[in-house]
C-alpha cells in the first residue's frame, strides 16, 4: 500500500497530509483558505488519490504560509508514499482544457527538486486569493517531492478556469507518474 501521512509544524502553519496513491479519489480537506480547499479536492477527485488535509496558518497575516506550506507537505507526502519508486512509470503529462483555459504539465521523479513555470503574467485574485500563489504551491511541492515539475499555462482570461485547469492538469500528470508499470527502478543510473 502506497500511502503516507507527514506533518509539518511552524510558528506560522500546521499541516497535516495523508495520502494513498492506489486511492478511488476521496476526500476530506479542511484549510483557512477556500480557494485552496477547492483545489485540492479537484486534485484529489481526478488524481484519484484519496487525500487527508488539515491545515492552520497565519491567514490574518497573508495566505501565502498556508499555501506554500501545503504544496511543501504535500510534495513530502508523495515522496514518502512512493518508498524506492521501483516499478513506478516515473514520468507524466497532460494538458487539461477548461472552458478558455488551457494548461499543460508535465512532471519527472527524477530525485531532483526543480520547477519551472509559466502563467502568461496572469494576476489578480480569485475572490481573496491571490493567482500567484499558485506557483509558490507547485514550487514547495516540487522542491520537496524531489521531482521536476513544468506547469505551463497555454491560454487563459478567467483566473478561476486557468487555476482549476492547472490543478487538474498536475492531478492527471501526478497520476500517470506514479502507476506502477514494473518492478524495476526507472533509472539506467540505478539510483532516483
Amino acid at each position: 500500500m502506497r500511502k503516507a501521512r507527514v506533518t509539518r509544524e511552524t510558528k506560522e502553519t500546521r499541516i497535516e497530509v495523508s495520502i494513498d496513491l492506489d486511492g478511488e479519489g476521496n476526500y476530506k480537506v479542511e484549510t483557512p483558505v477556500g480557494f485552496l480547499t477547492h483545489m485540492l479536492e479537484s486534485f484529489a477527485r481526478h488524481g484519484r488519490f484519496d487525500l487527508e488535509v488539515k491545515a492552520e496558518g497565519d491567514v490574518h497575516v497573508s495566505y501565502h504560509h498556508t499555501v506554500e506550506d501545503c504544496g511543501i507537505v504535500l510534495g513530502q507526502a508523495v515522496l514518502k508514499a512512493l518508498g524506492d519508486k521501483r516499478g513506478i512509470r516515473r514520468f507524466g503529462d497532460s494538458v487539461v482544457p477548461m472552458d478558455e483555459a488551457l494548461v499543460m504539465s508535465a512532471i519527472d521523479f527524477s530525485g531532483r527538486g526543480l520547477f519551472f513555470y509559466e502563467d502568461m503574467g496572469l494576476r489578480g485574485k480569485i475572490t481573496d486569493f491571490d493567482f500567484e500563489l499558485i506557483w509558490e504551491f507547485f514550487k514547495g511541492f516540487a522542491l520537496e517531492s524531489k521531482s521536476t515539475l513544468h506547469v505551463r499555462v497555454l491560454d487563459g482570461k478567467i483566473l478561476h478556469h486557468v487555476a482549476e485547469a492547472a490543478f487538474k492538469s498536475f492531478a492527471l500528470t501526478l497520476r500517470e507518474a506514479v502507476q506502477l508499470v514494473g518492478g524495476d527502478l526507472p533509472s539506467t543510473k540505478g539510483a532516483l
